[in-house]
């Protein structure tokens, strides 16, 4: 219940459903022990009576004390009846409360755990396969579901009736009820053992289930690469092999579950045997009465149901207790990007200064950027080129703040980007990334994703703006068109025009364009080029890439080598200096580059 413990903020949300539910749970259980008062009563009455009838049968009252007697009968058959529709009646609300409750910390919990998710850094994902956070979100908050309703609900009738029913039995006989309890003691060491096999077992179950789902959405996600490389098989043996690990814990786990029921019939049974034999003679020593005995068959026949239900509730307890430690891990992974205390906002005109900025990833321990110094004027256009893996990428990323630098500032207008809220930053901040993004959902709606508020009129603009309006108005359904999960109905260049456009919408002062027209051709190219002049006159723009845009007027161009700046100066400054820029411009212009941009 340790784990568990993390779950009593929902019960205090959902407390008046929680008491409700346990009121009619005993109102339930009340009306449901009246039934083996009424059979003790009927049978006592039958044997008090049975005397009578024989003395009467020679009589001629004897028609009239079996009218008497039939109606007396009626009398306790109603009431039997009655006292079940009642049970039953309260036992529905009973559901109607707690299951309903459970649903609602379902809807809760999920909602929390997706917050945290949104709350992570980049870093955190690149660390955590997505099966696994999706087997966070579902599977285990589904098992902890199973916890705050099925479980409560059968732990709290199974307590209430044995506690009611074990205080009738006492008033009885104390002797008999002694013995009837007596396999209970054993019963629970059982119960002890198997829990810990089953919390064992669990735990290994869902970590095995994540990584089927991680393995399952990566398959999935890259079909394409597995269909060209013609590893089909390969891809189905991997997941076959991991589906029979989990297929075999599964039924380990059954096995498991299995031994509670043949134990629990097997107490139900020794209970059962110990009532009538112990009871029989008490019936003969004139202790207790007929009825009592019937009674108390009915009452262990009742108990029945809690005795079973006792390793079901401790199995959902032990499963929902792994998952629940999984989520409560989960949960206490703090982002490192963060907003500080004394955080504020900015209006941002477009001035970005780094200032001695060292930078390495800690999930691989690469050092990305070097002692690196830049500063950018509001307005102006900047163009980074370098090699792959020169550190132009993880510029963008420290400029959005995705992550800090450990050494030096990022600094906006003056203010360390530190100092200033995230939402604020990324909010002014237009963000095109080398690795597009697509939703499944319209054309319309992806380039609406930059402002959720503009118009169609203004999507179109926004369109027109990345040279994709004509594409787009040549789908099916125009700008209503669904483009399917990551955008994979549409070609490479159709995509990263999409994701033009949807920065363009937002209409920020800075914009960072990283290396996002690779996949179009040299004539579209040179019209997005002329859009973007036009559009970036009064804006601030880093444009991240790997060859030269001669017809664009940069205000500063910068190579990039490991980390560090290179080279520095407009265009004609940099070819003067016959350095690497120099080299990738005459290789532009020869046409030995694909990329040539004329």
């Amino acid at each position: 219940m340790k784990q568990l413990a993390a779950l009593n903020k929902y019960f205090l949300a959902n407390k008046w459903r929680l008491i409700l539910g346990l009121l009619f749970t005993a109102i339930s259980i009340v009306f449901s022990v009246f039934q083996p008062i009424m059979v003790r009563q009927i049978f006592d009455l039958l044997a008090h009576n049975l005397d009578e009838y024989r003395l009467l049968s020679d009589t001629g009252l004897k028609g009239a004390f079996r009218a008497d007697f039939s109606r007396v009968l009626a009398f306790y058959g109603i009431s039997i009846l009655l006292f079940a529709l009642l049970s039953g009646f309260f036992l529905f609300l009973q559901r109607q409360t707690l299951i309903v409750m459970s649903r609602h910390i379902e809807y809760e919990l999920k909602n929390e755990v997706y917050r945290h998710y949104q709350r992570l850094d980049l870093n955190f994902f690149k660390m955590h396969r997505t099966g696994d956070m999706m087997s966070r979100i579902t599977e285990d908050v589904s098992r902890v579901r199973m916890y705050v309703g099925p479980a409560i609900m059968y732990a709290s009738r199974t307590l209430f009736l044995i506690v009611i029913i074990v205080y009738l039995m006492i008033q009885v006989n104390p002797l008999l009820t002694l013995y009837t309890l007596s396999p209970l003691p054993l019963l629970a060491l059982t119960i002890y053992y198997v829990n810990k096999i089953i919390h064992r077992k669990s735990e290994r179950i869902q970590s095995q289930l994540s990584n089927i789902t991680s393995i399952a959405q990566e398959s999935y996600s890259g079909i394409r690469v597995i269909k060209s490389y013609i590893q089909e098989d390969a891809s189905a043996a991997h997941f076959e092999a991991a589906s029979e690990a989990y297929k075999d814990s599964s039924i380990s786990l059954a096995k498991t579950d299995a031994l509670f029921q043949p134990v629990m019939a097997l107490m139900i049974g020794l209970s059962v045997i110990m009532t009538v034999f112990i009871g029989g003679l008490q019936v003969i020593q004139g202790n207790i009465t007929v009825g009592n005995l019937a009674e108390f068959v009915i009452y262990v026949n009742m108990l029945m149901f809690p005795f079973f239900s006792i390793g079901m509730v401790a199995s959902m307890i032990q499963r929902a207790a792994a998952s629940q430690q999984r989520i409560n891990e989960f949960l206490r992974i703090a982002p490192d990007i963060t907003d500080a205390p004394d955080a504020r906002t900015a209006a941002l005109k477009g001035g970005v200064q780094l200032q001695n900025v060292s930078f390495t990833y800690p999930h691989t321990g690469i050092t990305a950027i070097r002692h690196f110094n830049l500063r950018i004027e509001p307005g102006q256009k900047v163009a980074v080129i370098g090699r792959t893996g020169s550190g132009k990428s993880t510029l963008a990323q420290l400029l959005l703040r995705m992550y800090d630098p450990q050494e030096g500032k990022v600094m906006l207008d003056g203010h360390d980007i530190r100092q200033l809220h995230l939402a604020n930053v990324r909010g002014q901040i237009s963000y095109v990334p080398q690795d597009v993004y697509l939703f499944s959902d319209t054309v319309a709606n992806n380039i609406r994703f930059g402002d959720p508020a503009a118009d169609l009129k203004t999507v179109q603009t926004a369109a027109r703006q990345a040279y994709v309006e004509k594409d787009i108005l040549g789908f099916s359904e125009g700008f209503e068109t669904e483009i399917g999960e990551r955008g994979v109905t549409l070609s490479g260049g159709q995509k990263q025009r999409i994701s033009i456009a949807r920065a363009l919408i937002k209409n920020p002062d800075i914009l960072i364009f990283d290396d996002c027209l690779s996949a179009v051709d040299a004539r579209t190219e040179k019209e997005i080029i002329g859009n973007l002049y036009a559009y970036l006159k009064s804006k601030t723009a880093i444009i991240i890439t790997h060859r030269i845009f001669s017809l664009f007027a940069f205000d500063k161009i910068i190579v990039m080598d490991e980390g560090r700046i290179a080279e520095e100066g407009t265009h004609d400054e940099l070819l003067s200096l016959n350095g690497y820029y120099a080299e990738l411009y005459a290789r532009q212009q020869s046409g030995d580059d694909e990329g040539v941009t004329e």
